[in-house]
């Protein structure tokens, strides 16, 4: 994995699209939902647009709500499923309902230029194990993110250094991961490395 610097000059690269991976649940610990709320703000500040899976509850619902605060383009993907239960947030930019969560995945990651993944549970981790065999097999080359909030993904971190150790994962591979503790680090660290996602990114392979 790689870990920003501390000295790098901040970078806003605006128009940027992330896609947010997080926790549908805030999680035991208040500072899950602070990292969530810095997230959302740093979007707004830098004049970038969220793409996130579009619910209202638990992170998912704090950064949204902190982009949109700080004047952020919010874009919404939900499965027709999850909307039902009324767990939708209804005052994004944009909201796309679908059919199910092989589109959801496909749209969000259509419409982004780098991915951050923050505390959360086995979908977070499908999410972002998923985004990351894509760019092992050349589906995209945008760069993706992993906030360390509170150490919560230490020892997530050192099994991905035994996969590595052991001969499953390549060293290249390994350091596509840019894995950070601060925000705005981790967020300058995704915007030097994020090029304008163009059409010719072939999603349907997948």
């Amino acid at each position: 994995m790689s870990t920003p610097g501390t000295e790098g000059s901040p970078l806003s690269a605006p128009g940027l699209r992330l896609c947010v991976y997080c926790g549908s649940r805030p999680g035991e610990q208040p500072a899950y939902a602070a990292a969530a709320r810095a997230i959302g703000t740093e979007i707004g500040r830098r004049g970038w647009t969220l793409v996130y899976g579009g619910g209202n509850v638990g992170l998912m619902g704090e950064v949204a709500d902190a982009a949109l605060a700080g004047g952020a383009t919010v874009i919404g993907v939900i499965p027709e499923s999850l909307k039902a239960r009324e767990v939708a947030h209804l005052g994004l930019t944009e909201l796309h309902v679908v059919p199910d969560m092989h589109v959801r995945k496909q749209m969000m990651a259509e419409r982004a230029d780098a991915f951050l993944a923050l505390p959360g549970g086995i979908g977070t981790l499908e999410e972002l194990f998923e985004v990351w065999t894509w760019r092992q097999l050349g589906y995209h080359a945008k760069p993706i993110g992993l906030l360390n909030v509170q150490r919560y993904f230490d020892d997530l971190l050192s099994f991905m250094q035994v996969t590595l150790d052991e001969g499953f994962l390549s060293s290249q591979q390994h350091g596509n991961l840019q894995v950070g503790t601060s925000a705005e680090q981790l967020l300058d660290q995704l915007a030097a490395l994020a090029r304008p996602a163009t059409g010719g990114i072939d999603y349907s392979r997948i």
